[in-house]
């Protein structure tokens, strides 16, 4: 228990680092507006830029895990993220600024992905979407520390010592990996490199992969990319609220996304010992996270804050998917599954973020000059559209899946 418990701590940490520092842009924004002079699409892309370095750490990322196990891999992608962290508090340019964070997104690209590997490694299958949500709900704890505290840091300090702050303590997360984490034995012999790259062709020739995850990155990739930079103008502009309203909107906003976390790996525990399938439930659920986007783009703003806080509770629920997909792959796929998946999540939030930046550009300012309330109906009407077909063809797949999966189990358990 011992073990097991520091696992999860040190793996929630990871991602509670990764999370801050997604998030931290959506409070520093008019900071970096002021100092750096960016328009719309130039902050979007500027934040987004870590989205698509996570995105392009995902496949290799895979692959590296399952050949060398999620503590030497952690530990050296933190020293990275650490370098990125140290580039981003002395840049003073737009493009300094992107590649900085682009290395930011480069080094925690394992964060969570890592801790979904040592769950696979160290948990009972049944217990593994309990565990998933612990390393989850405990790492967005950074999302709440990205609002007001953050926002109380970069008053008292200024926003460059606060990442010089963390990066002193992404380092010090390298050597608590290093030093804390267990090495898992290899199952069966070392895999050529080759032949790893092999069993990602296998994942992605799977339709089992193709039924899943759009549905996950049209929900997840959607929330990251709202919670970690537009969400903040979205209160400025479409409620009203100003910079000490925006950090409490935020602060709402990311402890919903915590308990949403918790909540649905709870429910996945519980159900599981009832013999409802993760597969059945995450359909229930991202209905509920598709229908509360309804009042947000509709603006139907006496029921807006209720809405933010549904879509901040129910916007991961789609990774409540993965230990399923561990389970359809095996022990020795489940790194590449996972990742594979994930790779898409990123991909699209950077999609939305920039995209979202570009539509925001196409109208004109306010009189106080905040951005047009109409551009965000626009940008989440978009994104909807294409979440409900995702979310369709994810349920006409559903029972194919189901019996795809049961049809290994069985084959497994012959298997001499």
């Amino acid at each position: 228990m011992r073990s097991t418990a520091t696992i999860l701590l040190m793996f929630a940490f990871g991602y509670f680092m990764s999370a801050l520092f997604r998030a931290v842009n959506a409070v520093i924004a008019p900071d970096l507006v002021a100092d750096v002079g960016l328009d719309a699409a130039m902050l979007g892309l500027l934040t987004s830029a870590l989205l698509i370095a996570h995105a392009g750490t995902q496949l290799p990322l895979g692959v590296a895990l399952d050949r060398f196990g999620p503590r030497r891999v952690q530990a050296v992608m933190f020293c990275a993220a650490a370098v990125g962290a140290i580039l981003f508090s002395v840049g003073d340019d737009a493009v300094t600024l992107t590649l900085a964070r682009a290395l930011i997104g480069a080094g925690f690209g394992g964060a969570l992905m890592s801790g979904f590997k040592a769950v696979t490694l160290s948990l009972p299958g049944p217990r593994q979407a309990l565990g998933n949500a612990m390393i989850m709900g405990g790492g967005q704890i950074g999302y709440i520390v990205a609002t007001w505290p953050a926002e109380m840091m970069v008053g008292l300090v200024g926003w460059r010592m606060v990442f010089a702050g963390l990066a002193a303590m992404t380092l010090v997360a390298a050597a608590l990996y290093w030093m804390l984490v267990p090495d898992w034995p290899r199952e069966g012999r070392p895999q050529r490199f080759r032949d790893q790259l092999l069993g990602l062709g296998q994942v992605f020739a799977d339709p089992v992969t193709w039924r899943i995850a759009p549905v996950v990155w049209t929900t997840a990739g959607l929330h990251i990319a709202m919670l970690t930079l537009w969400a903040g103008p979205w209160f400025r502009d479409v409620a009203g609220l100003d910079r000490a309203g925006v950090a409490t909107g935020l602060l709402i906003n990311a402890t919903s996304a915590v308990v949403g976390v918790l909540i649905g790996g709870w429910l996945a525990d519980r159900l599981a010992r009832r013999g409802i399938g993760l597969l059945r439930l995450v359909h229930y659920l991202l209905i509920v996270f598709t229908l509360a986007q309804i009042p947000i783009f509709l603006a139907l703003t006496s029921i807006t804050p209720f809405a933010w806080v549904m879509f901040s509770v129910g916007g991961q629920w789609g990774i409540l998917t993965y230990p399923w997909l561990a389970a359809y792959f095996g022990k020795g796929l489940s790194g590449r599954a996972q990742t594979g998946v994930n790779t898409g999540i990123f991909v699209y939030a950077f999609f939305i973020q920039y995209l979202s930046g570009e539509i925001i550009d196409l109208f004109e300012p306010t009189a106080s000059g905040g951005y047009n309330p109409a551009a965000y109906q626009v940008c989440f009407a978009v994104f909807f559209v294409l979440q409900v077909a995702a979310l369709g063809w994810f349920v006409a797949g559903r029972r194919m899946m189901e019996q795809r999966h049961a049809a290994l189990e069985r084959q497994r358990a012959a298997a001499p």
